[in-house]
């Protein structure tokens, strides 16, 4: 018991010990602070030493006895500034008022000179400070700049401000953030008559610059107007160029196309004509031995029989030749045998169809000459000789001549056949 007593002791002792060195010598820097543990010496990067240490946004434990603990805060410092009668260049009065932001420096080395100028200064006091320290470089600054310059840029002022304060503010460890000038005034209207002055001016070159920005509109508008129209024309030739292409693509096309089906339809044609002629080509021998059945073989046989027709005939011609000259063989011999009297019989026996046929022959012709024989008391020798003269008038036949040649076996000449046509 005793021991678990002792060790209940020594812990609550050290826990007792513990609590109190965390509340009494741990410190937590926040972001808006700076930490300063003074009492140990501590070199710097630049080789310098100092009797203090610094943390900034974290934390650290007291050495006790030997370390104090300063807290310094960075947050900003609002400082109004109001300069009345500051001389400017030239001898003009000016009241300036203005505003500054303005915090101690947070980073190194300047915030050294801030922890030996301003280490134990009330927040206060540091801004009674910067303000004195600003008014006291705006009064410098206005001195060496004309009303003209302090009113026409407020900005270059500023700036120009900033610049001069910045040296005399990094001494002390603080940092200018920002400085703006809210209003600058005179007592003898000279910033008035200025601001007539360059009101009339502004008015002046506001009508110029109006008159200015006419001209330049309608300028810029007829520019705009002929770029517009240039591009228009340029759209239009595109459009136009692109329309052109298209057609002679359309036209290359199609004619590719018609290539293509001329091409097509001449060499289907060519294979139907070829498979054509191929079956013509197989044709050929069955035409051929068609013709030679239809057409050979019947002219052939035809031929043939019109050859045997021909042998016949002539043969029975011959006969009848043969017939009919044996016959007047004998009809010339009985003649012969019969003597002068055969021969008045047989014309007498032929006279009258050849006069039949002689008559049916002869057309109608004009009497000429008109012979007259008695034939009441002539014989017959004398009739017969009255009626072949008669005939002889008549036709023109010599009956007793045609009968002479009959007799002597000459050829009796006919009257050529009349041409038809």
């Amino acid at each position: 018991m005793e021991i678990i007593a002792l060790l209940l002791g020594i812990f609550g002792a050290g826990t007792g010990a513990g609590y109190w060195v965390i509340h009494n010598l741990y410190f937590i820097c926040q972001p808006s602070e700076v930490l300063i543990f003074a009492g140990r010496e501590t070199p710097l990067a630049d080789g310098r030493s100092v009797g203090y240490r610094l943390v900034k946004g974290g934390s650290s434990i007291q050495t006790p006895l030997l370390e104090r603990v300063f807290r310094m805060d960075l947050t900003n410092m609002i400082i109004e500034l109001r300069v009345v009668n500051a001389y400017s260049k030239g001898g003009i009065p000016l009241t300036v008022e203005g505003v500054a932001n303005i915090k101690i420096a947070g980073e190194e080395p300047t915030i050294h000179n801030a922890i030996e100028r301003l280490l134990g200064k009330s927040r206060k006091d540091i801004e009674q400070l910067a303000k004195d320290t600003l008014e006291g470089n705006l009064r410098g600054v206005l001195a060496s700049l004309t009303p003209e310059q302090v009113n026409d840029d407020n900005i270059a002022f500023a700036k120009t401000l900033l610049e001069e304060a910045e040296d005399d503010l990094e001494k002390l460890g603080l940092v200018l953030d920002n400085l703006q000038i809210k209003n600058i005034s005179d007592e003898v209207s000279y910033l008035d008559s200025i601001g007539r002055k360059q009101q009339a001016e502004l008015l002046r070159d506001a009508r110029i610059a109006e008159a200015q920005a006419k001209s330049q509109s309608v300028i810029k508008s007829s520019e705009n107007q002929r770029i517009t129209d240039l591009r228009r024309i340029q759209k239009d030739l595109e459009i136009a160029k692109a329309e052109a292409e298209r057609r002679v693509r359309d036209a290359l096309t199609k004619r590719t196309a018609v290539i293509a089906e001329v091409e097509s339809l001449v060499g289907a044609e060519v294979a139907r004509v070829q498979a054509e002629v191929a079956v013509q080509t197989e044709r050929i021998p069955q035409v051929e031995q068609k013709l030679l059945a239809d057409v050979v073989a019947p002219a052939e046989a035809e031929c043939k029989s019109a050859i045997a027709k021909a042998k016949g005939n002539a043969a029975s011609i011959i006969e009848d030749g043969k017939a009919q000259a044996a016959g007047t063989q004998r009809l010339a011999e009985s003649w012969k045998t019969a003597g002068a009297s055969a021969k008045e019989i047989f014309i007498f026996q032929k006279l009258e169809p050849l006069l039949k046929m002689m008559v049916a022959a002869v057309p109608t012709v004009e009497v000429e000459k008109v012979t007259v024989i008695d034939t009441n008391s002539g014989n017959s020798v004398t009739k017969t000789t009255s009626f072949l003269e008669q005939l002889h008038q008549a036709t023109g036949i010599d009956v007793a001549n045609v009968v002479s040649n009959i007799t002597s076996n000459q050829a009796i000449p006919l009257p050529a056949p009349k041409k038809e046509g």
